[in-house]
């Protein structure tokens, strides 16, 4: 293929040499033929089907033919003036008697230039008003009368010249047409693997944040139980460092298979088995551990939307031990026609945080997560206390093309609870916690 810089100089050499040596090699052809065409049918050595000339025309009237080929300079400007000129230039050619053969050189080039640069209806008008008048003074004042010589000869090449130009210039504007459809696609394509990568890396965000922050908040409570543990009860103490271990291996098991998938990228797509009503309840038996008795109430989870569910499940439990240690959770997962309903609710807790504006990452990634699959995810606080998240997941994939809409919270109950920072971790005195070890899920 070569390098960029081979590429350009086989490019540059390509276009050697440049368009306006071409172009004033092409005007100097044309002055040539036309002059010395002209010259030579003027000869009177010459006979024409009887025709005799007695002497050539004086020189000057050679200019008059010239001028016709000079004019070609400005055929990108204006077409239809050259042409007009040449046709001037060729009836007075025929006015002085001599033979309109080669003066209808520059004629045919300029009708050209005309049929490939305007339109098709200005160029027929100028082909028949130039064709007329080269008729009219070829049959009152040329040598060979109405119908013999160019009177019957001019009319196919006039043709042939405004076909041409014609089928140029069409090309030329289906191949400009080409290359816009081209790029076009090429934006497109471009703005179609921007959109995959920013889904993709929006994708990843939300499985590294519910990954890390349902690890995170676990190890903090287990570590704070240790802390409180460590002069009352050193063995309780040490079950708990061994469920902060648990819970790091099993975090940093998850974060492997993530990055395992951008490493190597399946050919389907799978990346590794979905989650299955197993896993949710391991979720729920390490929330119980916690110091949050939770249970689960879930039919058989459908496959095409385990991930979602179980992200939601987990990051919503994560919610639950960040902001209501010590409260009774509920997981319900049941099917509703052709959706899959999801519900995580809490009794609420004495010491649960102040509610927040609702714009934390893990309340808007469970939204994104509903949304693109075409269903929709509602948080805020129950009237009879505690949280409640429930997500309506369709079972069907959305239509193809179809964008994500992300719904915001239905009605307007006050803003749900914002998932805590590190530092409102780090700033929140430590409650006391149930001494029994958090478990890992397996």
């Amino acid at each position: 293929m070569g390098t960029p810089s081979t590429r350009s100089a086989f490019v540059s050499h390509a276009a050697w040499p440049p368009r306006r040596w071409r172009s004033a090699a092409g005007i100097v052809l044309v002055l040539l033929l036309t002059v010395v065409g002209c010259y030579v049918e003027a000869n009177p050595a010459h006979r024409y089907g009887g025709l005799h000339l007695a002497s050539h025309p004086p020189l000057a009237a050679y200019l008059l033919v010239a001028l016709p080929a000079l004019a070609l300079i400005w055929r990108d400007r204006a077409p239809v003036a050259v042409f007009a000129v040449s046709v001037g230039a060729a009836v007075a050619w025929a006015a002085l008697g001599q033979i309109d053969g080669a003066a209808l050189v520059p004629v045919m080039v300029a009708l050209y230039w005309v049929a490939l640069t305007r339109p098709r209806q200005v160029a027929l008008a100028a082909g028949l008003a130039g064709a007329a008048a080269l008729f009219l003074i070829e049959g009152r004042l040329g040598p060979f009368g109405w119908l013999g010589g160019p009177n019957a000869t001019m009319w196919p090449q006039f043709v042939a010249a405004g076909a041409l130009g014609g089928y140029v210039g069409a090309r030329r504007k289906w191949l400009a047409a080409e290359r816009d459809r081209a790029a076009q696609a090429e934006l497109m394509r471009e703005e179609e693997t921007r959109r995959r990568v920013d889904a993709e890396r929006m994708r990843i965000a939300r499985e590294l944040h519910d990954v890390v922050a349902h690890s995170m908040a676990m190890i903090n409570v287990q570590a704070t139980a240790a802390g409180v543990l460590l002069a009352e009860d050193p063995g309780g103490a040490a079950d708990a460092i061994q469920a902060i271990r648990g819970a790091s291996k099993s975090g940093l098991r998850e974060l492997r298979a993530i990055l395992q998938v951008l490493r190597v990228a399946s050919p389907d797509g799978a990346q590794g088995p979905a989650p299955d009503l197993r896993d949710i309840q391991a979720l729920a038996d390490a929330t119980t551990v916690a110091g949050t008795p939770t249970t689960v109430r879930a039919d058989a989870l459908p496959p095409p939307v385990a991930l979602a569910a179980y992200r939601i499940v987990q990051e919503s439990l994560t919610n639950v031990v960040r902001h209501a240690r010590g409260a009774t959770a509920t997981v319900t997962a049941r099917l509703d026609g052709g959706d899959l309903l999801v519900e995580i609710s809490d009794d609420g807790a004495a010491g649960a945080t102040a509610f927040g504006d609702g714009a934390g990452a893990g309340l808007t990634g469970m939204r994104e997560r509903a949304a693109a699959l075409g269903g929709s995810l509602e948080a805020g606080p129950r009237a009879e206390g505690g949280f409640l998240v429930r997500a309506r997941l369709p079972l069907a994939p959305p239509p193809a093309g179809t964008p994500p809409a992300y719904p915001s919270v239905a009605g307007s109950p006050p803003a749900p609870r914002r998932p805590e920072s590190a530092a409102d971790l780090a700033a929140r005195p430590p409650a006391r916690p149930s001494a029994r070890p958090l478990a890992g899920p397996p």
